[in-house]
C-alpha cells in the first residue's frame, strides 16, 4: 500500500496554510480520496501540490498549471505534449520577465532624471538671496571704512 498523508501533513511539510491545499482541490489540482469527512492525499497527490507550488514560483497560473496537469493525465504520450506545453509557457514567461526588466530600467533612468532635476532646482533656490536678505545692507569686507574718502576743505 502507499503512503498516505493528511492535510495537515502536507501544510505542514510545504509551509502552506490547509485552505491553500483546499483551494487547490477545489481548482481540481488535486484529488483525495475521503474516509468521511477527512481528506485521504496519495503520493501522486503530493508531487501535484510540489508541482503546484513550483509552477506557482515561477509565474504560472493555476489554469496553466492544471492544463499541464490533464495533459499527464491523458494519455502516456501527453508527456510529449506537456513538454512541449512548458517549453512553450517557459518562453512566454521569459519573455514578460525580460520585458518587466527593461520597464524596471526604464522606470529608474526616469527616477535618476527627476532625482537630478529636484536636486538642481533645491540647489538654485538655496543660491537665491531671499526677500529679507534684499532689503538689508549686505556687510562688506572693505578695509577702509566710508567716511574715509570723504575728503575734507
Amino acid at each position: 500500500m502507499s503512503k498516505t498523508y493528511t492535510i495537515s501533513e502536507l501544510a505542514s511539510e510545504f509551509d502552506v496554510t490547509t485552505r491553500s491545499i483546499r483551494f487547490y482541490e477545489d481548482q481540481e489540482l488535486l484529488h483525495p480520496t475521503r474516509r468521511g469527512q477527512t481528506r485521504i492525499y496519495c503520493s501522486k497527490d503530493r508531487v501535484r501540490l510540489k508541482l503546484t507550488l513550483r509552477g506557482k514560483r515561477l509565474g504560472f497560473s493555476l489554469a496553466e498549471i492544471r492544463e499541464l496537469f490533464e495533459l499527464w493525465d491523458e494519455t502516456r504520450s501527453g508527456s510529449e505534449k506537456q513538454l512541449h506545453l512548458m517549453l512553450s509557457k517557459i518562453s512566454e514567461r521569459k519573455a514578460a520577465l525580460e520585458q518587466q526588466m527593461k520597464d524596471i530600467t526604464m522606470v529608474q533612468l526616469e527616477l535618476e532624471s527627476a532625482e537630478i532635476r529636484c536636486r538642481q532646482a533645491l540647489e538654485e533656490l538655496n543660491e537665491k538671496p531671499t526677500a529679507a536678505t534684499k532689503h538689508t545692507a549686505a556687510p562688506t569686507n572693505d578695509p577702509i571704512p566710508d567716511s574715509s574718502l570723504t575728503t575734507t576743505r
